[in-house]
């Protein structure tokens, strides 16, 4: 009963109710409340001090500035609500929220306008190329997925997400058992890892729906038969995935990367493609690094007739 009286004698003052009546609609700082209310900051400041002191209010940082938030109960809520309606600024108050709040918005887009063409380019707290692939990978549909030269299967482990089974090919023997070991341990269970070459792939035919090369067909002897046998193991109107390298003169990638093609260029790799009798071939630069040597990547899709 004390604490309600003392409410009841807070609430009695109607610039602490015009302050709580806000304070319920939106956090606020006492700069706000001042270009709100077209009150003073001590007036203010001191209000807030005996609200937050009887519970009614509560105050969190944010950067450099406090925001006060609403803590009443039921009880003090229905009570402001019935007395707030003889309030005769109320409507004053109400639009003057809705301007703090839209410069609030406006400040927010003054942000990313000046941005704008940077965006890409500078750091931005949780951005990441990993959870924009988790967000995407989420997006796709069931399916049967063979990752051909999975290497380690670092993509294998974020397609199995979505996937309804990941099928991860790589000719050698310490990859796949580093693979298998990291998805046992990860508990992932719709991916497997298979031994075997990329032009010879150990799937039956019309037995996956989408086939991926990345980053590997430029390890292939023959690229022209790993794809062919892609499409062989691809079912009739399932999708090619080729994320490879624009060709390059960088020799070293030879023996730093045991790369046995520098690449292909779009022309090549649309050529081969539809040898291996892919059909809507689609090919695209879709990154180019800004160091030297300057590898730049093709994305290229097809499908299966």
């Amino acid at each position: 009963m004390p604490a309600l009286l003392k409410s009841l004698k807070l609430l009695g003052d109607e610039s602490r109710l015009r302050i709580l009546r806000l304070l319920m609609q939106e956090e606020l700082s006492v700069a706000e409340l001042q270009e709100i209310l077209g009150m003073g900051q001590s007036r203010i400041s001191m209000s807030l001090a005996q609200l937050k002191q009887a519970n009614l209010v509560d105050l969190r940082k944010s950067g450099q500035k406090h925001l006060y938030r609403y803590t009443g109960d039921a009880t003090v809520t229905n009570l402001i609500e019935q007395t707030s309606q003889e309030i005769s600024e109320s409507l004053d108050d109400d639009s003057g929220l809705s301007l703090t709040l839209k410069k609030r918005k406006d400040r927010v887009r003054a942000y990313f306008d000046e941005l704008a063409g940077r965006f890409g380019r500078h750091y931005v707290p949780g951005r990441s190329w990993k959870a924009l692939a988790d967000m995407l990978l989420k997006l796709l549909p069931p399916m049967r997925i063979v990752d051909i030269g999975a290497g380690e299967g670092t993509l294998s482990m974020l397609l199995a997400q979505g996937a309804e089974r990941v099928i991860a090919v790589d000719n050698s023997e310490q990859m796949i058992a580093y693979g298998r070991e990291a998805a046992a341990k990860a508990g992932v269970k719709n991916l497997e890892y298979r031994l075997g070459d990329l032009e010879e792939l150990p799937l039956d035919d019309n037995s996956v729906d989408l086939a991926l090369f990345s980053q590997s067909l430029h390890h292939a002897i023959h690229p022209l038969n790993a794809l062919k046998d892609a499409h062989r193991v691809l079912r009739p109107g399932g999708k090619l995935f080729v994320l490879d390298l624009n060709r390059h003169n960088f020799e070293e990638a030879r023996d730093l990367y045991a790369d046995l093609w520098l690449g292909f260029s779009q022309v090549e790799l649309a050529e081969m493609m539809k040898k291996a009798r892919f059909r809507n071939v689609d090919i695209a630069v879709v990154h180019r690094e800004e160091e030297s040597p300057f590898f730049e990547t093709v994305l290229a899709t097809a499908d299966k007739s």
